[in-house]
């Protein structure tokens, strides 16, 4: 069982993938510019160390993706007043409108996915994803 599930998730993870860089190359975003640009859109404003941690990734990247996205005007850095060593990274108009044409994409590839699952593997789905994510990650 445990190869074959392995198969599975590796052919599930290369489609994935290939789906991603595809809408990806429509833009002139990379692939960690639009994780960063979801995230950002997903959560709200936050600083390095929340970005960084929501990504997976060391706070050494994130600062070379956001100094991307802000050359590139999808997202600034704002000092806190109470305290202005700290900077909060928020997005553009143009961050905003990348991160809705992302996330719409997400969705259109949710409802390819629900569309050869029943309501009920749907909902058995979702939840062994959960379990997956708080558990294994």
């Amino acid at each position: 069982m445990v190869e074959e599930l392995t198969n599975e998730l590796f052919t599930f993870f290369n489609g994935f993938a290939s789906w991603e860089n595809s809408v990806i190359k429509s833009s002139d975003l990379t692939v960690a510019e639009a994780h960063a640009i979801e995230a950002l859109g997903q959560y709200g404003s936050m600083n390095m160390k929340g970005l960084a941690e929501k990504l997976g990734v060391t706070t050494g990247t994130t600062t070379v993706t956001v100094d991307r996205l802000e050359k590139k005007e999808y997202a600034l850095r704002e000092p806190v007043k109470e305290d202005r060593r700290m900077f909060l990274i928020n997005l553009t108009a143009k961050g905003e409108k990348a991160y809705r044409e992302h996330h719409d994409y997400h969705h259109s590839l949710t409802e390819q996915i629900l569309s050869v699952l029943s309501e009920e593997e749907g909902v058995t789905l979702l939840a062994m994803l959960k379990k997956i994510n708080t558990g294994a990650f």
